[in-house]
């Protein structure tokens, strides 16, 4: 990987936090990008409102891995209200930052994580979250 990533995304990819598949997981978000081939995959567990535990899997680049693993380590322990004001932005500012041509997988890591919350609350409530809908590629490149 090249030396324009901050320390913090290197420290992410080398030493991804909460790797893996979870058991029996509350809800399960699954995003991919077609253009670049990332794909993730992440696992939310909750226990009264609270996502005590949130795991993923991410077939991609570096900046991919980094921001999948930022974003489980941010929501971890946050209310679902409060994991839902988690942004791109701030995962893009928790890791120090991203070159531009990335960002867009900070989006994915944000999507997955509301995809996994909207799966949470179809099965919980049986509706998901109002009006959500994954980004797509022609808002991508927008942000």
């Amino acid at each position: 990987m090249a030396s324009n990533y901050s320390d913090k995304v290197m420290e992410h990819f080398r030493n991804p936090r909460n790797v893996g598949e979870m058991e029996n997981p509350d809800g399960i978000g699954k995003v991919g990008n077609p253009t670049c081939g990332d794909i993730m995959e992440m696992y939310i567990k909750v226990k009264d409102n609270v996502i005590v535990d949130a795991k993923f899997k991410t077939f991609g680049c570096g900046a991919a891995i980094a921001t999948s693993s930022m974003i489980t380590e941010m929501v971890k322990g946050k209310t679902i209200e409060e994991a839902l004001k988690v942004t791109n932005k701030m995962v893009v500012e928790a890791l120090d930052g991203l070159p531009p041509v990335k960002v867009h997988c900070s989006v994915l890591g944000e999507d997955a994580m509301k995809s996994a919350i909207d799966d949470y609350l179809k099965k919980k409530t049986g509706k998901g979250l109002p009006g959500w809908q994954p980004h797509n590629e022609e808002h991508e490149h927008g942000h």
